[in-house]
């Protein structure tokens, strides 16, 4: 089990991973490019975000 903090770590790694991606991809479709891949990518950090908060939500407040 992630203590809070190290949840708090990863959410915020994931939210920084998210921002670099989406700036990829926007240049990406500037230029004309394929986006497919870093759209699935992007899904699947917003899933694992899901996943941080509802772990974080469960924790106990300290």
């Amino acid at each position: 089990m992630l203590t809070r903090e190290e949840i708090e770590k990863k959410i915020e790694e994931l939210k920084s991973d998210y921002v670099r991606i989406q700036a990829d991809l926007e240049k990406a479709t500037y230029v004309g490019s394929s986006t497919t891949k870093g759209e699935e990518v992007l899904t699947e950090i917003e899933a694992e975000l899901r996943n941080l908060r509802q772990m974080l939500r469960s924790l106990p407040k300290s």
